[in-house]
């Protein structure tokens, strides 16, 4: 884009934060305002309050106009991420108004779809990129107050009484002050927390909350402690029925900086801001003048970002990475305090993010496992590691939608909450059932008996909101146990119709599948015919967890080529060990160090490294393609935390590993 052609904006949503956005873009050197998108465009004064700006009816009719080069999204939070990530897939660059989404999982979710597009997409922290805030970031890497050591920082007003018709006081449009103005403080702790290490920003390693929730469920007041890896303490507070003092203050050992509304800067139509310094008796006020508009600032900074065909705001302004952190404390501090949206509940969210029915894709191919009456796609996604609902949904919504089909869950994964997820998905999004493959696991010790088996699946079937699972693993073996009693038990469960496919051992060895396989074929019953154990190109040297069982070596995988029993591989990437968490020189993951390492180990990424530069590919791609490639079924779980991490490692499928390569890489 040219450096002298202005920035077409157009803005989804005309309230009053559209109308403070439309000034800044009247008082910038980048910005044209061209439209604006209502869903009530006969409202009065409307065109007083955009003037020049053409008035359209409904918010998908800007994301189809050539006129138009970036949107600005000003609708309410709950409909951040959905038109965001519509307009980003229409092509347009994108401003959110802060909070960018409900979540940390639904921002990085945005972004995903930014990076893929090759789109700019930001969020309107207007204060990151005003000089008021560079100056601050500067008076602290000077070490003009020594070492910093605790920050303070509110947000908060007093809307007087409880006004249930107010967006802030709506749990259905996810009011309150944490995440309408709570993300100002946090950020800036963030940020100053960055700067005293010479950095953009800093995480905190811990996060306490705590908050009153007032009857509409929203938070009215609420404060957290940040606790970051360099010492500094953080106190920030919010609120919409407290009037705060909202200073910032930044301690240091030798003095401390104070800023009146630090997300005001110099003011909404430019101005004098004040920084003061204080050093025992000493006051110096640093002040900043700019006659500039407050949201100018914004306008410019994502309009310079355009033209120089970037994706993020330059520091100090919120790059995607501090996007995502900074909701990630919210999501925190939320979470401290018991506070959901109704939103984010599965009777409320039955559309994926961009707000579209959730529909079966065939990006990921199916294949037939022996004893499985239904296809199966040839990865499994297991989903334990996400704290809610919502989060999970992003994820189930992407893998169903690329075609994947076979989902693992677990009796004891978050005490059932992974369970209780996949219930609420699947009925929300009303998927046939018949159309799911869905492993269940129980017995896991201590309470590995056989008598738990059915208890157990009670519960399961209960929260899973099914009547049966497609196959069923012991998530342990009990060897003080007859094998007998275990394989009586399943096969009571198959008889029963709550098991309709496979059943088998989740880490048990040879011997005893073996052996429950010898039984089944004296009694007449149904004999296990699947495995779930770790299975990778790296050779698992010591469980990861008590009781598990690697099926990598050279004998395993002799017996599996005989066996043909389909084994459902967890780990089966070797859990970071071919990314660059990994290394020679790299001692720092516990866990990697003592369950990889090895010379034969080290050998074989060395030929996945080789390997993925011929092909253009990751070496965690050529691991899960090895995994896929073996002269036996396995069927490879993968566990991804994002979106961009599902999508990752599914782009791996399309690598077709030749005997002659398995061979090498195994050599």
């Amino acid at each position: 884009m040219s450096t002298d052609q202005p920035i077409r904006w157009g803005i989804i949503g005309p309230g009053t934060i559209a109308r403070t956005f439309a000034d800044g873009i009247a008082h910038s050197r980048t910005g044209k305002l061209v439209a604006i998108a209502t869903r009530t465009p006969e409202k009065p004064g409307l065109g007083e309050n955009f003037p020049g700006a053409r008035i359209v009816k409904g918010y998908d009719a800007l994301l189809t106009d050539p006129e138009i080069d970036a949107i600005y999204i000003a609708t309410p939070h709950t409909g951040h991420a959905e038109w965001a990530i519509k307009a980003i897939r229409s092509g347009k660059h994108v401003l959110v108004e802060k909070p960018i989404a409900l979540s940390a999982f639904d921002a990085d979710a945005i972004y995903h779809e930014a990076k893929k597009a090759g789109v700019f997409a930001g969020e309107a922290f207007m204060y990151r990129v005003h000089p008021q805030t560079a100056k601050i970031v500067e008076l602290v890497k000077s070490g003009v107050i020594g070492t910093v050591r605790i920050i303070r920082s509110s947000f908060g007003f007093n809307m007087g009484t409880f006004r249930p018709e107010h967006r802030l006081f709506a749990n259905e449009t996810a009011g309150g002050g944490i995440l309408d103005v709570g993300g100002y403080p946090v950020s800036m702790a963030r940020l100053i927390a960055g700067a005293a290490e010479g950095k953009a920003f800093l995480e905190p390693e811990k996060v306490s909350g705590v908050g009153h929730l007032g009857q509409s469920g929203v938070d009215e007041w609420a404060s957290a402690v940040l606790k970051f890896p360099n010492g500094i303490i953080a106190e920030v507070s919010c609120s919409i029925m407290a009037q705060q003092d909202n200073t910032l203050r930044i301690i240091g050992s030798e003095g401390r900086i104070e800023v009146k509304d630090f997300w005001f800067a110099s003011g909404h139509k430019g101005g004098i801001g004040n920084i003061d310094v204080i050093k025992g008796n000493e006051l110096q006020t640093v002040e900043v003048k700019e006659d500039r508009w407050l949201y100018s600032f914004e306008v410019d900074a994502a309009g310079d970002a355009i033209r120089a065909g970037e994706t993020e705001f330059r520091s100090p302004g919120m790059g995607w990475a501090d996007s995502v952190g900074n909701l990630r404390v919210l999501d925190q501090w939320r979470s401290s305090i018991g506070l959901e949206y109704a939103i984010e509940r599965a009777d409320r969210r039955k559309t994926n993010l961009a707000g579209a029915p959730v529909r079966p894709g065939n990006a990921v191919p199916r294949r037939q496992i022996p004893g499985l009456a239904k296809p199966a796609s040839v990865v499994t996604l297991g989903f334990e590691f996400f704290p809610n609902f919502a989060a999970a949904s992003l994820t189930l919504d992407a893998f169903y939608e690329a075609g994947g089909n076979v989902f693992d869950t677990a009796f004891v994964y978050g005490g059932g909450k992974t369970e209780s997820i996949f219930g609420d998905w699947h009925t929300s999004r009303q998927v046939p059932r018949e159309e799911i493959v869905l492993i269940g696991k129980g017995a896991h010790s201590p309470l590995c008996y056989p008598d738990i088996i059915a208890k157990q699946l009670d519960q399961s079937l209960n929260r899973l909101k099914t009547d049966y699972v497609d196959i069923y693993f012991m998530h342990r073996d009990n060897v003080d146990v007859p094998v007998g009693e275990f394989v009586d038990a399943m096969d009571a469960e198959v008889r029963r119709g709550r098991i309709r496919g496979l059943f088998g051992g989740s880490n048990w060895t040879r011997e005893r599948m073996d052996e429950a396989a010898a039984y089944a074929a004296r009694t007449g019953k149904t004999a296990p015919a699947a495995l779930s154990n770790n299975f990778s190109l790296a050779e698992m040297l010591d469980p990861i967890w008590a009781g598990c069982v690697a099926a990598s070596d050279d004998d395993w995988k002799t017996w599996l080529k005989q066996k043909q029993i389909p084994n459902f591989a967890w780990s089966s990437q070797g859990r970071g060990f071919f990314t660059d968490r990994a290394g020679r020189d790299k001692h720092d993951d516990e866990e990697i160090v003592r369950c990889w390492y090895s010379d034969r180990n080290f050998e074989r990424r060395d030929r996945a490294i080789e390997l993925a530069i011929r092909l253009g590919r990751s070496p965690i791609h050529i691991a899960l393609a090895y995994v896929i490639a073996q002269p036996f079924p396995v069927i490879p779980l993968i566990g991804p935390r994002t979106i961009a991490e599902l999508e990752d490692s599914l782009s791996a499928l399309d690598i077709k590993l030749t005997p002659e390569q398995v061979k090498w890489l195994e050599a």
